[in-house]
């Protein structure tokens, strides 16, 4: 669709608004930020509008809440960063199910496999303050659900939503419920496409992609408080990347699951939460696919299997004293094959060979004491026990920063690894009484076992062996604080954060290594690191129909072994958004300031990328509006980037060199883009 189909179809789309009558409330276009309305959480409807248009994956969501940054690849799949803090150190669950991808290069991050769209609501918890929700959550954890309501699943249901935007964008939506007081079936689906984009410069992307997915639930309800769900999933996808030689052309995820839940059972014992599950990943990549390669078709196929449970009790000891403590496992096995000559040796033929695998079981609880009406104290402890295993052979065929093949003997081959690692925190919280604002403070801690892409994959090494699988786990130490407010026309808060990790595991590439022979390689190594910053937000209602809102998010990292910056920081952000809404027809603009980055670590950062250099500011500025036609429909569209200015955010890879496409010193963020969105609900 070029740009005049898509400005006529936008305009088709309001004119239309002298037929009907609006109804309902238009729900908002989410244009700054989602805002906190408890203690160091936030929380999100991924089924609404928002402006700049995300991409259909999860980590391109997460970007709408202050302190969230992404490491930018191609159009979609780019690494969700925290605070700074990207990995395993940021905890992703899928309905309480946690999800690992397969790619050695982080290709397939674990919202890679995540449909938004097909969820209900985003949770987002700050920190080490929860023990609830798995191992090593130093950054925070992020939770997608669905959310079941018995007293809402009788009858029919359908909820769909398209969206059309430039570069060939389109994106469909549909979810339907049916049921009776004592069962209720879900399905949905999901598919996206978009060509390469161009940035400001018109500059085309190699960033080209298609991804698909199906759920279903089949639940049964045989009273108010009892739940008894079976669930099932698939997906599949391809993209382009314009940071690396090769492309992603299977995505491929399975899942099934089954969880049980009772509540207000009445005594102490006041609620059982239980599920299992199983999710697999089957990841291809290649370098012709996608992109013209007249040399050699290489092929890269890994997978992943996890397996995993949980089980947690709700304990109501008293009226002031609520508890919840629990179990859960889980447990990982990676494999791969891969060929150098798809013609000559296709990898359908070949073997899966495992190279590591990783279980853990844990032990946690977790209490919330009421000292009086405003003031209450939370806290948790949690014991994790990790086990690890090197299954890579005993000679390893590794390649150098040039591309250069070469042997290296692998010392930890067949070894194993076993460590009990410890994590607790504790929250004071109070509501003021002489002003409607309540406020925190706490202090966490948390230790993380080193993951896959940490130990094992692309043949990663330390200082000293040729093999990283003895890395120390990382242990971090964290002081949270905090404020939320709101009073009449006017809501807002801060949270901030000053965080000390002993062990931190750094990624280095660019290290020239001299024996056996003289190489360029990448190591994992451990250093100390402190980091602090803050989130803040804002909300004024002006008028009736007119609000304004912003967002500030800053986080400092400092690399104390080395005495220098630490990489992978993103800069200072600001959004400020001004909007109109009269419960029938809305429209905004977003304006959102990035500053320059000049602390930098060349080659220094995390499992998904290492810093480039500095980097400049920008502004970005974006528009949008929408209409209720009725209770049942909603349209909305927008102008992302209105000034097609040209730049990339600092913590984006850099730009590999593809057949036909200009290379650029990072990944450059699209240019002006259309969209129209419209959600209908049945």
């Amino acid at each position: 669709m070029d740009m005049k189909s898509r400005m006529s179809v936008v305009a088709v789309a309001l004119a239309m608004s002298s037929m009907a009558q609006a109804v309902d409330t238009l729900d908002e276009v989410v244009v700054t930020a989602p805002q906190s309305t408890e203690p160091l959480t936030v929380k999100t409807d991924p089924k609404k509008p928002r402006q700049p248009v995300p991409a259909h994956d999860g980590a391109d969501y997460l970007k709408t809440i202050p302190g969230f940054s992404v490491i930018r690849k191609g159009g979609t799949d780019g690494d969700p960063v925290f605070r700074g803090m990207a990995g395993s150190r940021l905890n992703i669950l899928l309905d309480g199910e946690q999800i690992l991808g397969g790619c050695g290069m982080r290709m397939d991050p674990p919202t890679a496999y995540i449909f938004p769209a097909s969820y209900d609501r985003i949770t987002l918890l700050k920190g080490p303050q929860t023990v609830l929700y798995g191992p090593g959550n130093s950054a925070g954890a992020v939770l997608f659900e669905r959310v079941i309501d018995r007293a809402a699943q009788v009858g029919t249901k359908v909820q769909g939503s398209l969206m059309l935007g430039s570069f060939g964008r389109n994106d469909e939506m549909l979810d339907a419920k049916t049921g009776a007081e004592n069962y209720y079936l879900r399905a949905g689906a999901t598919r996206t496409h978009s060509n390469d984009y161009e940035d400001g410069s018109g500059n085309a992307v190699h960033s080209k992609y298609t991804r698909w997915s199906t759920n279903a639930a089949l639940g049964w309800t045989p009273d108010d408080n009892t739940r008894l769900e079976l669930t099932a999933a698939r997906s599949d996808g391809e993209a382009a990347y314009a940071d690396r030689s090769m492309d992603g052309t299977k995505f491929a995820r399975e899942n099934v699951g089954l969880k049980l839940d009772k509540q207000h059972m009445g005594g102490v014992l006041d609620r059982v939460e239980a599920q299992v599950y199983y999710n697999y990943v089957d990841h291809v990549m290649d370098n012709y696919s996608l992109r013209t390669q007249p040399g050699m078709k290489m092929v890269s196929n890994p997978d992943r299997e996890t397996v995993g449970g949980r089980s947690v009790f709700g304990l109501a000891i008293s009226e002031a004293t609520q508890a919840k403590i629990g179990v859960d496992y889980q447990s990982n096995k990676h494999t791969l094959r891969s060929t150098m000559n798809q013609a000559t040796t296709p990898y359908e033929l070949m073997a899966r060979t495992e190279d590591a695998n990783f279980r853990n079981y844990g032990v946690f609880g977790e209490a919330t004491y009421d000292v009086n009406d405003s003031g209450r104290v939370i806290g948790g402890l949690r014991i994790d026990s990790w086990h690890a295993e090197d299954k890579r052979a005993a000679m390893l065929m590794a390649r150098d920063a040039n591309n250069v093949t070469y042997n290296v003997a692998n010392p930890t081959s067949g070894q194993s690894r076993d460590k009990l690692l410890n994590s607790g925190f504790v929250r004071l919280e109070r509501d003021l009484a002489a002003t409607p604002a309540t406020v925190y403070a706490g202090i966490g801690h948390t230790e993380r076992f080193p993951d896959y892409w940490e130990l094992i994959s692309a043949n990663k090494e330390s200082l000293t062996t040729t093999s990283a699988f003895n890395t120390n786990p990382e242990k971090t130490t964290q002081l949270d604080a905090g404020l939320h407010y709101s009073e009449g026309a006017v809501s807002g808060s801060i949270s901030a954060f000053y965080s000390k990790v002993k062990d931190f595991i750094l990624i280095q590439s660019g290290v020239v290594k001299t024996a056996p022979t003289t190489r360029t390689i990448t190591v994992t190594r451990n250093v100390d690191a402190t980091t602090y910053g803050a989130e803040a937000g804002m909300a004024w209602q002006l008028a009736e129909s007119w609000k304004v809102d912003g967002s500030l998010a800053y986080v400092h990292g400092d690399n104390d072994t080395d005495g220098t910056a630490l990489g992978q920081i993103p800069p200072l952000e600001a959004r400020l958004g001004l909007n109109y809404d009269d419960k029938v027809w809305s429209f905004g603009g977003l304006l959102r300031g990035v500053a320059a980055q000049k602390r930098v670590a060349v080659k220094q950062g995390n499992i998904a990328g290492q810093d480039i250099g500095a980097s400049s500011g920008f502004s970005v500025f974006s528009v949008n509006g929408g209409w209720r036609a009725n209770k049942a429909v909603q349209v909305s569209a927008g102008v992302d980037n209105v000034f097609n200015k040209t730049y990339a955010e600092h913590i984006s890879r850099s730009g590999a060199m593809v057949s036909g496409y200009t290379q650029t010193t990072r990944v450059n963020e699209m240019g002006r883009s259309v969209w129209l969105k419209a959600n209908i609900d049945f």
